[in-house]
């Protein structure tokens, strides 16, 4: 068993140096943001999220009540929820608290020590639905626990699908249907176009959580992979690009510089960037279309007041 898991953590490792390596070695630098997510990200984010600034947070989460509400008369049977890119946990238990059908819920997330720590609470919390949590990138084709007879439900809150590109997204999409099979549901939020203002104070916080948690990534780096990044000599740069509807998050380095990753070396000019994340918004309209071309059919869409943001309920298609 023990060397299973250092086999696995020497894995995670080397996929975790190439995706940085490649990533610096590109003509736009950029770096996955899925490294954001150590433990410390985790708890950044966590806070991000309390934000005054940070609408799509707290706007889904005020939704989420009365979807589950709704949800619980469209899809009476028994549920197994797969919620992807779970984090702490927070909006599974606003369905939780709604839908006693729910029996089964598999949690997924890279930041393995902070998901195992809130699926204990949420064992204590619920101690009637069965919650095996699994630590492993989302990103990534994943074999799945078998999963009983009851309906099959994805669960991906928090518009975390416009971390990806419209083909990304459309590929993952793909996957979550693929995994869970025929006629399974997918509970999605999405966040919508708006004022590029609004967009802007969302990632520009007053209080520098936002700051924090971008710079965080070299952090991340450092520690796990020997590099050296000086987080003094970075700073942390999001704008709106209406071109391609998408927030877009960069980190700026300060000086020209040179960066070592065990026995590579990057070299930065000054105001050279990182990009570091991507959050693309979408009408509903167009978020359906993506969805349909991966073979998911719209069953219903709860839409926030002055547009702010959107849940959809999809169904796999049976083909």
């Amino acid at each position: 068993m023990q060397q299973n898991v250092v086999s696995d953590t020497s894995r995670a490792r080397s996929a975790f140096e190439q995706d940085v390596v490649s990533g610096l070695k590109q003509s736009q630098k950029s770096l996955p943001a899925k490294y954001f997510y150590d433990t410390y990200g985790s708890a950044l984010f966590d806070q991000i999220c309390e934000l005054e600034e940070y609408y799509p947070y707290r706007t889904e989460l005020a939704m989420l009540p009365s979807v589950a509400q709704d949800l619980s008369h469209i899809v009476p049977e028994p549920l197994d929820v797969v919620e992807y890119g779970a984090g702490s946990l927070v909006k599974i238990r606003l369905l939780l608290r709604h839908m006693s059908q729910i029996e089964r819920f598999i949690p997924i997330d890279i930041a393995g020590e902070h998901l195992e720590n809130a699926a204990d609470d949420l064992r204590q919390e619920f101690p009637k639905v069965t919650v095996e949590p699994m630590a492993a990138d989302f990103t990534a084709e994943l074999n799945m626990p078998g999963l009983n007879g009851a309906k099959r439900m994805a669960f991906f809150p928090g518009s975390t699908i416009g971390n990806f590109s419209p083909q990304f997204a459309q590929t993952f999409l793909q996957r979550v249907r693929s995994s869970l099979g025929p006629g399974a549901l997918l509970l999605i939020g999405v966040d919508t176009k708006k004022s590029a203002n609004m967009l802007h104070k969302a990632y520009n916080d007053s209080e520098g959580v936002t700051r924090k948690f971008n710079l965080n990534i070299l952090t991340h780096i450092n520690r796990e992979l020997d590099a050296d990044f000086d987080t003094e000599y970075f700073d942390h740069y999001a704008f709106y690009n209406p071109t391609e509807g998408r927030i877009e998050m960069h980190l700026i380095s300060q000086k020209a510089q040179t960066v070592s990753i065990g026995d590579q070396r990057f070299y930065f000019d000054s105001g050279e960037s990182i990009h570091t994340e991507n959050s693309h918004k979408y009408t509903p309209e167009q978020f359906l279309q993506l969805a349909q071309g991966a073979g998911w059919r719209s069953v219903r869409k709860w839409v926030a007041g002055e547009q702010l943001f959107t849940v959809f309920l999809l169904r796999a298609s049976e083909d």
